[in-house]
């Protein structure tokens, strides 16, 4: 699925939300599924990053989005309900969920953690989706055939020194992942994982900052994998974390 070579019409028609849709892969991954036939909704807490991301894809003739500007370091389930409500009314249903909002937190010795930033981090990198795909749910059943993305690392899979409240907020991550896919592996919608791996994002380079840009993917370049569990050719894949850049 690395080299996947998406049919232009691949997300024709399917209306998808994509999570941190303002920057580095949401809103590649925005502009890749529009530019494969796919009504985005934007969904990040910077107006004027989505706004950015609109106007590329509008300008390049894709539909149009929507956006939905909301900081899920302080929405509530209620917000995630009435926007749910909202889709459905737009749009009648909702065929995929890319959740790609994360932040990293300082890495730091599992003693120093800080409370209020653990709190932060899980606020957003594990809350915020949890109560997400809990309200969306609906809308998701109201499709042919759903797909929800969820972000992942290596560092969700083995724990690694000074990495602790990012690994911990991944590996819970894959473990709702599972869970959800095992409840519905008999129901229109699939759930899987991508680890990005090693890609030239401003989040990258908070983690390695002195490592080399140009040495790494782009966004652009690990896109195969996304369209891949976006559209119908992975129908029978539920329960799977797949690495974008495998060793």
């Amino acid at each position: 699925m690395n080299d996947y070579n998406a049919p232009s019409n691949l997300l024709n028609d399917k209306v998808i939300l994509i999570t941190g849709a303002g920057d580095g892969i949401g809103a590649q991954a925005a502009k890749t599924f529009a530019a494969h036939g796919a009504t985005c909704i934007l969904l990040g807490r910077t107006v004027a990053k989505l706004e950015a991301v609109y106007d590329d894809i509008v300008a390049a003739k894709g539909a149009e989005p929507a956006i939905v500007p909301l900081d899920l370091k302080g929405a509530t389930p209620s917000h995630y309900q009435q926007m749910t409500q909202t889709i459905i009314d737009q749009f009648g249903r909702l065929d995929g969920v890319l959740h790609n909002a994360s932040i990293l937190g300082h890495l730091s010795a599992f003693k120093d953690i800080d409370a209020q930033e653990w709190q932060d981090v899980m606020q957003i990198n594990l809350n915020g989706m949890v109560y997400m795909t809990q309200a969306l749910l609906p809308a998701l059943l109201k499709a042919e055939n759903a797909s929800v993305i969820f972000t992942t690392s290596s560092v969700g899979r083995k724990g690694r020194a000074f990495w602790g409240t990012y690994a911990v907020s991944k590996f819970a991550t894959e473990g709702v992942m599972q869970t959800l896919a095992d409840e519905y592996q008999n129901k229109s919608i699939r759930f899987n994982c991508i680890n990005p791996g090693a890609t030239r994002t401003s989040m990258r380079a908070q983690a390695f900052p002195a490592e080399t840009p140009e040495t790494l993917k782009t966004p652009e370049d690990i896109m195969p994998t996304y369209l891949y569990l976006m559209g119908n050719d992975s129908a029978d894949v539920n329960g799977e974390s797949l690495d974008c850049q495998p060793k």
